[in-house]
């Protein structure tokens, strides 16, 4: 009996898993620039694949946004009066101020501007969007059934709100939490550390304390960070809107991270985790790659990058990195498009790409040095490979900490670390086994799961277009005010009634104690006229 039900069950999965046959849909991607979309576009191929008319709005001036390899989606895009040399400029100042070591506060104040700053000119080119009459035309006569956008520049969530469309959130993340903050998710001080605190889910006293300082002055700093896209919304939409307004109705937030990696905490049932979905199986490796790999002999290779956007540093620090690589027997293959350190040792291959993912799932690779990303972090996890971290901006720091937690690697800070840190730590997770154990337990956890990341996020895609979004996971947090929520009008009842019952029951002694006291003060004196 139990056969014959698994087979229609079986046969209805794989009609589901078939491209094509999905009943199509039309779907709008507002992406975010750089590295944030590697992992979104394969989602955008998949729903592509599975019949579904998905268009990719971008600018025609962006980061990272292309596709070597051709596409089955369509791409729209629209006229900005941004050069690619003015972004190309405006982050490399951003990275900059988090290479150049600073004092507190000077530091902080710096790098408040300069996040500012790299936001807006990001956000002036979602303005300039609006100003397309063609695109808006294009785009309210589309007749899209849902927007997938990353918020982390506002663009996807103002292009959402303007359509009034139901919506879905792919991301790692975004500045002070928010990403919690506009769900909904409880997020006790006491062991949710917050963004950019560094601290692991163990707090001591005084790092609670820190925890609750950040926690009372993230929003402020986030409000003022993203202040233009807030204008811009309540203008465009017609109406006051503050940062969460723009934020919390989101039908789906596909998160990309899973509580393997990340801290467990409290969450919504709206939110989705998709961590490692960026991990492949193994390709062979370009032949000149496998030559290098073969020729490491027994001490096998190390893998270093610095993510995407990141493949040159300045030369001091280049000669001190390149110092502490000669100093292991591996073969090291940096990816590094600078000047090439006069001091570069024999050990060390410079290249300008490499197939990550394929070069860790490779068995001679003892290590890998990363700066921390998400994507870089769980290629490292997938495949079982200890980390040297050298987080530079963004959630690499966080990143970093929980991996170091875990006991899978080490963290150094590049404005600090000098060759002998970068060697010793090198050394320590490729000669101590417990970093490769702990690596290891990391990633038969993390590819211990029911379905693929992949397969799990497009099927919540499918579900709000097919749904027109997903009220029924909506918390009815969002209908209360900070005083209902923290239920303060309940207690401050509750107290009114315990000091009402308190107070009539001490006027009530009082009463009684007076009408003892009278009845006893008048036997008193009639006893004393007796005796008279």
């Amino acid at each position: 009996m139990m056969l014959r039900l698994c087979y229609p069950l079986a046969a209805w999965i794989f009609i589901l898993l078939i491209p094509g046959l999905s009943e199509g849909g039309k779907l709008l991607v507002v992406p975010m620039i750089g590295s944030h979309w590697l992992s979104m576009k394969e989602v955008a191929h998949k729903l592509a694949e599975r019949g579904h008319e998905v268009v990719v709005l971008k600018p025609e001036v962006s980061w990272n946004t292309g596709d070597k390899h051709g596409h089955a989606y369509t791409v729209k895009t629209y006229p900005v009066s941004t050069k690619l040399e003015d972004l190309d400029n405006t982050f490399k100042m951003y990275l900059a101020t988090h290479l150049k070591s600073m004092p507190f506060p000077k530091n902080v104040i710096a790098l408040f501007n300069d996040f500012t700053h790299l936001f807006e000119s990001f956000y002036s080119q979602c303005k300039e969007l609006f100003s397309s009459t063609e695109t808006l035309q294009y785009l309210n006569q589309s007749g899209f059934d849902a927007v997938l956008t990353d918020p982390f520049f506002m663009c996807g969530a103002t292009v959402a709100n303007y359509l009034s469309l139901p919506f879905v959130f792919f991301m790692r993340g975004l500045p002070c939490n928010l990403h919690f903050e506009a769900a909904q998710c409880p997020s006790p001080m006491s062991f949710v550390p917050r963004t950019l605190s560094f601290n692991s889910d163990h707090m001591t006293f005084f790092q609670r304390v820190e925890n609750t300082l950040i926690s009372l002055l993230e929003l402020f700093y986030c409000n003022a960070i993203y202040q233009d896209a807030i204008k811009f919304s309540s203008e465009l939409l017609q109406r006051d809107v503050t940062l969460l307004d723009l934020l919390n109705s989101a039908s789906i937030s596909i998160m990309r991270f899973d509580f393997v990696f990340e801290y467990p905490r409290p969450v919504m049932p709206n939110m989705v985790f998709v961590g490692g979905m960026n991990c492949a199986e193994m390709k062979p490796l370009p032949k000149e790659f496998e030559a290098i790999v073969n020729a490491s002999g027994e001490h096998g290779i190390v893998v270093f990058s610095l993510g995407s956007m990141v493949s040159e540093i300045p030369m001091k620090k280049a000669m001190e990195i390149a110092d502490a690589l000669g100093s292991v027997p591996q073969t090291v293959l940096w990816r590094y498009t600078g000047e090439v350190p006069p001091n570069l040792p024999k050990n060390v291959k410079l290249v300008k790409w490499l197939p990550q993912n394929d070069l860790l799932a490779h068995p001679k690779t003892r290590a890998f040095i990363t700066h921390g990303g998400s994507h870089g972090v769980y290629e490292g996890i997938c495949n079982a490979v200890p980390m040297v971290i050298m987080p530079l901006f963004g959630d690499q720091m966080d990143n970093a900490k929980r991996v170091e937690s875990r006991g899978a690697g080490l963290t150094l800070n590049i404005l600090e670390m000098t060759s002998k840190d970068i060697s010793d730590a090198l050394k320590a997770v490729i000669n101590d086994k417990k970093y490769k154990e702990n690596i290891q337990r990391l990633s038969d956890l993390h590819l211990d799961r029911p379905i693929h990341p992949l397969d799990l996020a497009v099927h919540w895609v499918e579900f709000v277009m097919r749904h027109k979004g997903a009220p029924h996971l909506r918390p009815a947090a969002h209908d209360l005010n900070w005083i209902q929520y923290h239920s303060l009008d309940v207690f401050a009842f509750l107290l009114a009634v315990v000091l009402l019952i308190l107070f009539i029951s001490v006027k009530c002694c009082m009463f009684c104690c007076r009408k003892c006291c009278f009845k006893k003060g008048r036997k008193s004196k009639s006893g004393k006229s007796k005796t008279h």
